[in-house]
This record gives C-alpha cells, structure tokens and sequence, in this order.
C-alpha cells in the first residue's frame, strides 16, 4: 500500500510530498489500522472541493491531498484533525526518518 499526502499552498505556495510505501506484511499491519480509522466518505476527494468546503475566506491556509491505496481525501488545513492528523503526522515522520537514515533499508520514502 502507498500512503502519501500533499501539502500545498501557505505564504510561499510550496507543495511538499511525504510518501510511504508499506510493502511487507508488518508494515501493512502497522498503517492499515491508522489508514482505517479516517472517516474517508465523509471529507471531499479533490483540493478544488476541499477548498470550496472551507469555512470562510482564509487565505494563506495549507491544503492537504490524501492518498492511501486507493482511497483519496482532500482537506483544509484546520479540518487535519483526530485520525486525519495521526495519519498526516506518522506519513510525514516515517518519510522524514527515511530520508535522513536511507541505509536501514525502510519501506518509505
């Protein structure tokens, strides 16, 4: 499974890209349940829709594009909150600790 999020817009308009790629068995077991517990139906699928969603005219706000497998979720930066921060939180770690340590082998990137 590939999880990766997108985080676009704020002051500088910069998008940056965190990725996992949870090919084995244990880490599959390991973000299937963080993947699971986001409420997927409930939030739109496209950064066009996310933004036409958010409350009020905030500009300077960060959007965030979600994909994990097949499943797609855009969302404003103050609707990352609950399931959807522990999923945005733990990609951008896992991406993060890869980057900085590509010998151990991980499965992200």
């Amino acid at each position: 499974m590939k999880i990766s999020v997108e985080r676009s817009g704020g002051i500088a308009a910069l998008t940056r890209v965190w990725t996992v790629h949870a090919q084995t068995q244990s880490a599959k077991s390991q973000w299937q349940p963080i993947v699971e517990a986001c409420p997927w139906d409930a939030v739109p699928k496209t950064v066009r829709a996310a933004s036409a969603a958010a409350s009020g005219n905030q500009p300077d706000r960060f959007i965030y594009s979600i994909r994990a497998g097949q499943r797609r979720a855009a969302l404003p930066e103050q609707a990352v909150t609950g399931p959807w921060r522990v999923l945005v939180d733990s990609t951008r770690a896992a991406s993060e600790d890869a980057r900085a340590k590509p010998e151990r082998g991980q499965e992200t990137g």
